[in-house]
């Protein structure tokens, strides 16, 4: 794998090396005579903190490691603009994330072919999860073994989580083993991507042994303004991209381009480059390629409701952090052993639950933390308590990405919209509901739980709402923005081939029609791997069809 500064034209070139891009990377490299160029906005990822789990902490919010984006203020949070992390670095956001491998519900994927995207149902995807899958129980009809994406338990325990899901069971929501055999209903805990008590990013499992492929050139610090179209044909076809590298602007040729940016950079690229909505290029001046209305749209995202209670009786991190030696006892404990508090992913316990007896499947998902603190960024918390973050899993909520010049240093304007639809403040209404249900459940007694956010105080549906739009905020779950189908505002095929456009691809989060029922980096890594599959497939009925060509003007040639 090359570094140089010099770039030849590549078979293929994908832009963003997050859990997609890295294992297009590694996947499409494996002919040795094929060119692949792998293009990140950020740097390497050698920064420590990237590798202690709990170094999210230091991440997020981090410019070196963070676009540190903003959402506009939204009506439905009262007014309130949040932080919207994304990775900018090697292993994208797999490198700032909370490290849960999680894949959805089955009927996630099954809503997916039911809109018209034929092979992405449960029975489809199922073996592409399986492929880069490497499961600390060994291979099994749900579970692979061997691939690059390392999944284990967890590597501490907490005496108030284990109370918590004894609550749970007796709020009929049941102990379970494993969240990801397609119905995740239950009560468990979270399986990581670590290896070890360290942080197993996308770049560690897909990039690592490129350094022995000639065929692949790594590019880092180059951020990617546009596409670049030949528009001499009947469709425009990308033919390259350009970048600015060390402060100027440089183009990279290519045959196939592929936009593995993420929900909110792939669709700015496209803007960008002249592909999306009409009315927001004309205003911006920028030159239509292709008019293309759902780039930027259909947002979604989970919010989660960040409910905190005060305990009695149980040890908490925010006790042990508040003290240099329960500080300097963290450090012996990872350093010795990689065990402890500093292994932790930022929720340890989760449970998938119904917001009604009604609802068809879990509708709701819970991140259960033995920590609690003000706002993200800010101290813990000096008392013992604990955090029961709850996101309902189906927004019906849309959103949008758009750019706010051509200029790619501006940020894009992020419109989640959150709470925006009757439906999910209904649904919110529900969830701080059954968390207090379960809270007030016998196994938690003894700990006496306080309600400290939003508080008792808060009861009726109105009132709900208005605590819910206090208490929301981004579980860093962006999807949708340059959605997959066959309807006006889909952007690509269930080819993941942008529509209008010749050699372009949009392979992330972004393809989503609908959000998964849980967190999103696996189901963007299968994304990945059912794109790599197809991309393959096609280059092996392309040598075919040349091999045949070649053989019919042989025997032309001979014949006359």
């Amino acid at each position: 794998m090359t570094h140089a500064r010099s770039y030849a034209a590549a078979d293929t070139l994908i832009v963003g090396a997050g859990p997609a891009g890295c294992l297009l990377a590694k996947r499409l490299s494996e002919d040795p005579h094929h060119r692949v160029t792998l293009v990140e906005a950020g740097g390497r990822d050698n920064y420590p903190w990237i590798h202690i789990p709990v170094g999210y902490l230091y991440c997020i919010g981090n410019p070196r490691t963070d676009w540190c984006y903003r959402t506009e203020a939204e009506t439905g949070l009262n007014g309130r603009s949040l932080g919207y992390p994304r990775g900018r670095v090697l292993g994208g956001s797999s490198s700032i994330n909370g490290m849960i491998y999680m894949r959805g519900q089955a009927r996630d994927y099954d809503h997916w072919a039911e809109l018209g995207n034929a092979g992405w149902d449960w029975q489809s995807v199922l073996p592409l999860f399986r492929r880069s899958e490497d499961h600390y129980a060994g291979e099994s009809a749900l579970h692979g073994a061997g691939g690059e994406w390392r999944v284990e338990p967890q590597r501490h325990a907490w005496e108030i989580l284990e109370a918590f899901r004894e609550a749970c069971a007796e709020s009929d929501i049941p102990a379970i083993e494993d969240f990801n055999g397609g119905d995740n209903e239950g009560c468990s805990y979270f399986q990581v991507n670590q290896r070890r008590g360290v942080r197993w990013n996308a770049s560690k499992a897909f990039l690592r042994g490129l350094e022995t492929r000639d065929n692949v050139t790594l590019v880092t610090d180059a951020e990617v303004d546009r596409v670049l179209f030949d528009t001499r044909g009947e469709r425009p076809r990308a033919c390259g991209i350009l970048a600015r590298l060390g402060g100027a602007f440089q183009s990279l040729e290519a045959d196939e381009v592929i936009l593995s940016a993420g929900a909110i950079g792939s669709p700015s690229i496209l803007q960008r480059s002249g592909v999306g909505p009409r009315e927001l290029l004309d205003e911006l001046g920028i030159p239509v390629v292709h008019a293309a209305p759902g780039v930027g749209a259909n947002l979604q995202d989970h919010l989660q409701l960040r409910m905190i209670y005060r305990v009695t009786g149980a040890t908490t991190l925010n006790e042990i952090a508040g003290s240099w030696w329960g500080k300097l006892g963290m450090a012996w404990q990872y350093l010795s052993a990689r065990r402890g508090p500093l292994t932790m992913a930022p929720s340890q316990l989760g449970a998938f639950a119904r917001s009604r007896p009604d609802r068809p499947s879990a509708d709701l998902e819970y991140h259960v933390q033995p920590l609690s603190l003000p706002a993200f960024g800010e101290p813990l918390h000096d008392f013992p308590a604990f955090t029961a973050s709850v996101c309902p899993l189906r927004p019906a909520s849309r959103g949008t990405v758009t750019i706010r010049a051509r200029d790619p240093r501006q940020p894009p304007r992020i419109q989640p919209n959150y709470l925006s639809e009757p439906e999910d403040r209904r649904v919110a209404i529900d969830a701080i509901r059954l968390t207090r249900r379960i809270v007030a459940s016998p196994a938690l007694a003894r700990y006496r739980p306080e309600e400290i956010k939003p508080g008792p105080d808060w009861q009726s549906d109105e009132e709900l709402v208005q605590a819910a739009g206090d208490i929301g905020t981004t579980i860093f779950h962006p999807v949708g923005t340059c959605k997959m189908g066959q309807d006006i505002h889909a952007v690509v095929d269930d080819r993941l081939r942008v529509h209008g456009i010749e050699a372009l691809r949009v392979v992330d989060a972004s393809i989503m029609p609908t959000i998964t029922s849980g967190n999103t980096c696996s189901p963007t890594l299968m994304i990945a791997e059912k794109a790599a599959a197809m991309i393959l497939e096609e280059r092996h009925w392309r040598a075919i069809g040349q091999a045949t060509d070649e053989r019919a003007t042989l025997s032309a040639t001979a014949s006359s």
